[in-house]
């Protein structure tokens, strides 16, 4: 070749492009985790300030994602798992411009591989969710406490709550009405999707639900518990600036009003009028979780400060603050209340851990369940006049007020991916918890049988 000849063909080189690479299943593992893995809102954690410095937390939608509540990451390892086990013909489909546009495309309440990872809160839900017949229940492998699935719905992680014969939680833009006893989701309601993070509350009839929250306001829409009809609604100012990570924003005294965190108050809410009956100031930041104990006494509220983060107890009748802890590492979180205290979690995805801040003292707060590595249903819950922590490691209960250990439950996996059990709700007469197994696609409601310890 001569040096013409070879210039000229250097120059055809470079202005030629070249033939596409093939897709391998490495390459889309490693697109898997990195998406299963995308940014925590504390993965580069700044002070409650700055953020409100940058982003006015009062005009900003809500999206639970922020907080780190999607499914957790061990997700994304799962998803690597069956990719690779699947046929390389998925590799090469990925590489046209025909798939499908959502991962959820299809979705009827049974899961799927696709489905196990989170759509964004802006994707488009179901226009309805299905119901049917009751279905025999389906033993859960080395599931603690003789765990049995009873509902296939893929639902969001914390949303689990009970009532009466009913249980009640989110799943893909919908709030769902699912009786206990055979796990029929028995009536659905669509809900805006980017709240349904926070858990609904029962209030005797009614269950109410966060249906907005930026702007400056909080929007509440009650609904009927046995046939989800809309039967009431609220809409809440906020004092200054609402929290920009709200875990928990509302609950439900047993006189039956609601104290909803609004900013740099408590407003409390009269159900049936819908309006606001009086406010409790909070100091030390937005509040961006509150818990009333069983009896009515006592009002815990978590806050985001500029500079501490904080948990105060107050007197829920005359305003007055009764006890506070400002040197807590992270920003109290779905709180529930007991005679003996308030549990909440604090830290995100493998740190991520619930707290016990003690009635007499909530300046001496101690661990009680997690690191979880990565549990994305890790939220304490209160039920059946017991504690649950879950995660990925174990189900526990405890002593409502001595928030000691009653009892455990291993939690199995597969390949090193755990299952993932945890947000315990009772009714019926039974306890019931969130499942997930990233490893078989199983997911949706199991019944468990804990010892009479818990």
């Amino acid at each position: 070749m001569t040096i013409e000849e070879q210039r000229l063909a250097e120059m055809l080189h470079r202005v030629t492009p070249e033939p596409p690479r093939s897709v391998t299943v490495e390459d889309i593992a490693i697109r898997l985790a990195n998406a299963g893995t995308g940014s925590s809102r504390r993965s580069s954690r700044r002070g409650a300030g700055q953020r409100d410095a940058g982003h006015p937390s009062d005009t900003r939608p809500y999206s639970r994602g922020s907080r780190g509540r999607r499914w957790s990451p061990l997700l994304a390892a799962a998803g690597v798992v069956v990719v690779i086990a699947a046929s390389t013909s998925v590799a090469v489909a990925l590489t046209s411009h025909h798939s499908p546009s959502s991962p959820t495309a299809g979705l009827t309440g049974s899961p799927t591989t696709a489905a196990t990872f989170p759509t964004s809160a802006q994707s488009s839900p179901p226009s309805t969710i299905p119901t049917g017949p009751a279905t025999k229940p389906v033993a859960i492998a080395n599931g603690p406490w003789s765990a049995e699935l009873i509902d296939s719905d893929q639902l969001t992680p914390g949303t689990l709550v009970g009532s009466g014969s009913s249980l009640y939680a989110f799943s893909s833009g919908h709030l769902l009405r699912i009786d206990a006893k055979s796990g029929v989701v028995a009536q659905s309601v669509q809900v805006p999707a980017s709240i349904t993070g926070q858990p609904p509350v029962i209030d005797g009839n009614t269950v109410w639900v966060v249906w907005s929250y930026g702007g400056g306001t909080v929007e509440l829409r009650g609904f009927n518990a046995q046939t989800l009809a809309q039967t009431g609604s609220a809409t809440v100012s906020s004092s200054g600036s609402l929290a920009a990570e709200p875990e928990g924003i509302v609950a439900a005294a047993p006189d039956g009003d609601l104290y909803v965190a609004a900013g740099d108050a408590v407003s409390v809410v009269s159900p049936s009028s819908g309006s606001v009956v009086r406010r409790i100031p909070v100091s030390g930041g937005p509040a961006d979780s509150v818990a009333i104990t069983p009896d009515g006494s006592t009002l815990y509220v978590g806050t985001a400060g500029a500079v501490n983060f904080g948990l105060a107890m107050y007197n829920p009748a005359t305003g007055a603050r009764l006890g506070l802890n400002d040197q807590v590492a992270d920003q109290p979180g779905n709180l529930v209340a007991t005679s003996g205290g308030a549990y909440g979690t604090v830290g995100v995805g493998m740190v991520e851990q619930v707290m016990f801040f003690p009635v007499s003292n909530v300046s001496n707060a101690r661990q009680v369940g997690g690191p979880v590595s990565g549990g994305s249903v890790v939220v304490p819950t209160y039920a059946d006049g017991t504690v649950w922590i879950g995660g990925t490691r174990q189900l526990a209960c405890l002593g409502a007020v001595s928030a000691q250990v009653q009892s455990t439950a291993p939690i199995s996996s597969v390949s090193g991916i755990p299952d993932q059990f945890g947000s315990v709700a009772y009714a019926d007469g039974n306890d019931y918890a969130i499942f997930l197994n990233p490893h078989t696609q199983q997911a949706g409601v199991a019944k468990i049988t804990p010892p009479t310890t818990c």
